[in-house]
C-alpha cells in the first residue's frame, strides 16, 4: 500500500526493487480482482519482465526516471502497444494499436511499468463495464473510468490513468475513495486516446496521495504536437509545487451550484459540517442562477462531438452498442450548429466571469458526487457535480476526506484555468488541516 512517492524513494535507496514492487501489486490484485473486476487485460509475465528491466537498468548505473518502477495502470480507452484496447465495445473487441498513446510513451520513458489495462464502460459514457465498488461490491463505482479508479482505491497499483468527458475521474475517484485529479483542458494530452469530444477530454490520474498526482502530472503534462490543444511548459514544477509550503494559508470558497438542491441530504450536512469546520479559512458563495445554462451547454457540446468522432462507428457496430449511446449519437445529429456555437461561446463566458472570484479564494470546494455510490451495477451514478467545470476546462481534484454512513464522498476542490500546482497545494494543506 506504498505510495507512488514512497516507491520511487526506496527503490532509489535500495530498500526495494521494481520487481518486488510489481509482485507485491500482482499479490494484490490475486487477492481481491474476482470482487472488484478492475482489469481488462492483464499479464503478470508481461508486468514482472517490466519491473526486472528497470532493476537492470538502475543496476547499470543509469539514471532513474520519476516513476522509476512504479506499476501504472490505463484505462482501456488508452492505446498501449502491448494490450489491446477495445474501450468497452463489443465491436472493437481484439484491436490492437500500432503505437503508444502520448501519455503511455511518458510513463514509460519515466520508469513506469505498465501494469495493465482497466475497465472502462462503453466508448467511456454511461453503459457500465464489469468494475466493482471495492468499498462496496453491491454499488458501482462510478465511470467512466470504472477500473482506474477501483484499481486504486482496491490497493492493486498506486497510479492509474483515466479520462474525463463530464465527470469519468472525478465522479469514481469520490466513489471508490481515491484521489483524482482533472487537470487543466489541455495541459496533457490526448493523443492515441479514444476521441470523444475536442472541447471536453481530459487524461488525468488516481493516486494514494496529492503528492502522487502531482508527481504524475510532472511526467505526463506539455504540449504534443498531434493535439491542438495543448502548449508548451517552461518547466514541469507541479510536484515541487504541490509539495512545498504554503506562504499563507490558503482561503477557500464553498460554491452552491445552481444543482445544490440535487446533493443528498447525507452529503450536504456533511459538507456543511465540513465547511464550518474551516471556519475564518472559508467563505459561501452562491453560483448565480445563469450559470445552470452549463449542463445543457455540456450536454450540446458532447453529443455533438461525439456524434462527429464516433457516429460512423456505431453506425457499423449497430445493435452491438448499447441503445444509450445509439441515442446519444442520433442525439447529437439533430442539434444546430447555431446551438452548438452558443454552446462554445457560453463555456468562454462562464469561465471568464469567475475569475472575479479566484482573485479572492485560493480554490472553490464544492461535492464531486451528489451522495455515496448508488446501489446497484447497471450504472454508473450522476456526473452532474462534475459538469460544470468539466465545460470550463478548470483544473480539479477528488479527495477523499468525506465519508456518510461509512462510505467517501470526494471533496471537489476547483483551481483557477492553469494553475494545477497551486491547486494540488492547496488540496494537500486542506488534507492536513482536517486529518489532523
Amino acid at each position: 500500500m506504498l505510495t507512488a512517492a514512497e516507491i520511487v524513494q526506496q527503490i532509489a535507496r535500495g530498500t526495494l526493487s521494481a520487481e518486488q514492487a510489481t509482485r507485491a501489486c500482482l499479490d494484490r490484485f490475486a487477492a481481491v480482482e474476482d470482487d472488484v473486476r478492475a482489469f481488462a487485460h492483464i499479464d503478470t509475465e508481461h508486468a514482472l519482465a517490466q519491473a526486472r528491466e528497470r532493476d537492470a537498468w538502475q543496476k547499470a548505473g543509469k539514471p532513474l526516471g520519476p516513476l522509476h518502477g512504479v506499476p501504472v495502470g490505463i484505462k482501456d480507452v488508452i492505446d498501449t502497444t502491448e494490450y489491446p484496447a477495445e474501450s468497452g465495445a463489443a465491436f472493437l473487441a481484439g484491436r490492437r494499436p500500432t503505437a503508444d498513446a502520448a501519455v503511455v510513451a511518458r510513463l514509460r520513458d519515466a520508469g513506469a511499468v505498465i501494469f495493465g489495462k482497466t475497465v472502462t464502460t462503453e466508448f467511456a459514457y454511461f453503459h457500465p463495464g464489469k468494475t466493482r465498488n471495492p468499498r462496496d461490491p453491491r454499488r458501482t463505482p462510478g465511470g467512466s473510468s470504472s477500473g482506474s479508479a477501483a484499481a486504486v482505491a482496491a490497493g492493486m497499483v498506486p497510479l492509474a490513468l483515466g479520462t474525463q468527458t463530464n465527470g469519468s475521474i472525478i465522479r469514481p475517484g469520490s466513489f471508490c475513495g481515491a484521489f483524482a485529479l482533472k487537470p487543466t483542458h489541455g495541459l496533457v494530452p490526448r493523443t492515441g486516446v479514444l476521441l470523444l469530444s475536442r472541447s471536453l477530454d481530459h487524461v488525468g490520474p488516481f493516486a494514494r496521495s496529492v503528492e502522487d498526482l502531482a508527481l504524475a502530472l510532472d511526467v505526463l503534462a506539455g504540449t504534443d504536437a498531434a493535439d491542438p490543444d495543448t502548449r508548451p511548459i517552461a518547466a514541469r514544477a507541479f510536484h515541487a509545487t504541490a509539495t512545498a509550503s504554503e506562504p499563507k494559508p490558503p482561503r477557500f470558497a464553498f460554491v452552491r451550484t445552481p444543482i445544490w438542491d440535487k446533493a443528498e441530504a447525507g452529503a450536504r450536512a456533511a459538507f456543511e459540517t465540513f465547511v464550518a469546520r474551516l471556519g475564518e479559512r472559508c467563505i459561501t458563495f452562491d453560483m448565480p442562477q445563469h450559470y445552470a445554462a452549463a449542463w445543457e451547454a455540456q450536454r450540446v457540446l458532447m453529443a455533438v462531438e461525439m456524434a462527429h468522432n464516433l457516429g460512423a462507428t456505431v453506425d457499423q457496430g449497430g445493435d452491438s452498442f448499447s441503445k444509450v449511446l445509439r441515442d446519444l449519437i442520433a442525439d447529437g445529429r439533430g442539434i444546430s450548429a447555431t446551438a452548438y456555437l452558443a454552446a462554445l461561446a457560453a463555456a468562454k463566458r462562464l469561465r471568464d466571469e469567475l475569475d472575479p472570484l479566484f482573485a479572492e479564494v485560493s480554490a472553490i470546494i464544492t461535492p464531486a458526487t451528489a451522495g455515496v455510490a448508488p446501489m446497484g451495477l447497471e450504472a454508473t451514478g450522476s456526473p452532474m457535480f462534475c459538469t460544470l467545470w468539466t465545460l470550463l476546462g478548470l483544473p480539479a481534484l477528488s479527495l477523499p476526506l468525506i465519508e456518510v454512513e461509512g462510505l467517501p464522498v470526494g471533496v471537489q476542490l476547483i483551481g483557477r484555468y492553469g494553475d494545477d500546482g497551486r491547486l494540488m497545494r492547496h488540496a494537500r494543506w486542506l488534507t492536513d488541516a482536517v486529518r489532523k
